[in-house]
């Protein structure tokens, strides 16, 4: 099968329930990290609201932000045919993400996820159904686009490696999700070594190389030793970062017109825009640079979704950009 989408992303869909809770406490370390949220032990917890956010999950938010932006996309993922999985399939639907490679399971459940939601963070407690992964033809050109799968997909890596290395034309960008990067770089080493573009956070990539060095340069320099041509690392509301034939890059993130609101899904908007500029003839520093922008909008609204910009909305954000918000060598 020839091109027949610009991006198919591939990865475990599901419904989250964003619980608003009003009444817990967050402990961290000095530094600010190994947070802990609480709530009483034993005890009734008030919440302030309950919101369903359906076909959501690392690759689906990838894919409907690609179609916002103006590309041909397409989910591979799993569902149950259960209510739920009719749901998410209609929000695809609605999304104009095309449903071809998205296979429903008789009397098997779809993913369902609770949001515990805090101030402007998230825990999300998560539980993977198990599915069949069975690789279908997706073309021979074009990006895919890989993230979240269930603890039963090893052997559909494995296979997903060997298509994208027999396809020259097909591109591949691999956000990994809690599965895979439990698994390790060792068991995944023939998807890093057939990346194009990676994607993680600043603490993801130390457990990923098994360091406790911060070094960013060092992070970024040892995730492309395993294979990616192109390797990004975010770090939060401090920015981002990105090698590229040894070439480093910082960029700052776009400045919020109000605080934060919610922040699930900012790092999908981020590596799915990344994405998608590539898939429209983008060079990375203008990937850089159109990235944030979706991720800044993301925060704003409840769930991965709803905040994300189509590509006339997120040019005239970068219309608006003060002078410094460029990408800058380290």
């Amino acid at each position: 099968m020839a091109k027949k989408y610009d991006i198919v992303a591939i990865g475990d869909i599901t419904t989250d329930a964003f619980i608003r809770l009003k009444d817990a406490t967050v402990h961290c370390d000095i530094n600010k990290e190994n947070c802990t949220l609480s709530v009483r032990f034993g005890d009734k917890i008030p919440y302030e609201f309950m919101e369903e956010v359906r076909a959501v999950g690392n690759s689906p938010n990838g894919a409907v932000c690609a179609t916002r932006l103006g590309l041909k996309t397409a989910l591979y993922a799993n569902l149950g045919d259960d209510d739920n999985g009719k749901r998410c399939l209609s929000e695809l639907e609605k999304n104009c993400v095309a449903t071809e490679f998205v296979k429903v399971h008789t009397g098997k459940k779809t993913n369902y996820h609770y949001v515990l939601w805090y101030e402007d963070e998230r825990t999300i407690l998560i539980k993977h159904e198990e599915y069949p992964y069975i690789l279908p033809d997706m073309g021979d050109e074009g990006w895919l686009y890989l993230s979240s799968l269930g603890e039963s997909s090893l052997p559909f890596h494995h296979e997903l490696a060997i298509y994208v290395k027999a396809h020259s034309n097909l591109n591949l960008a691999f956000q990994p999700g809690t599965f895979q990067m439990k698994l390790g770089k060792d068991e995944l080493k023939d998807i890093y070594e057939c990346t194009k573009v990676f994607f993680c956070n600043r603490e993801e990539a130390k457990k990923i190389l098994k360091t406790d060095d911060d070094d960013i340069k060092k992070l970024l320099a040892g995730i492309q030793t395993l294979g990616p041509k192109i390797t990004v690392i975010t770090d939060g509301p401090k920015g981002a970062y990105a090698l590229e034939n040894e070439k480093f890059l910082f960029m700052p993130p776009y400045p919020d017109p109000k605080p934060p609101y919610e922040r699930t899904g900012a790092g999908d908007a981020f590596s799915s825009t990344f994405v998608s500029a590539l898939a429209l003839g983008k060079t990375v520093p203008e990937a850089l640079m159109w990235a944030p922008i979706n991720s800044m909008a993301v925060v704003q609204k409840i769930g991965a979704q709803a905040g994300l910009l189509t590509r006339a909305i997120l040019e005239d954000y970068l219309a608006k950009a003060p002078a410094d918000y460029k990408p800058r060598e380290i």
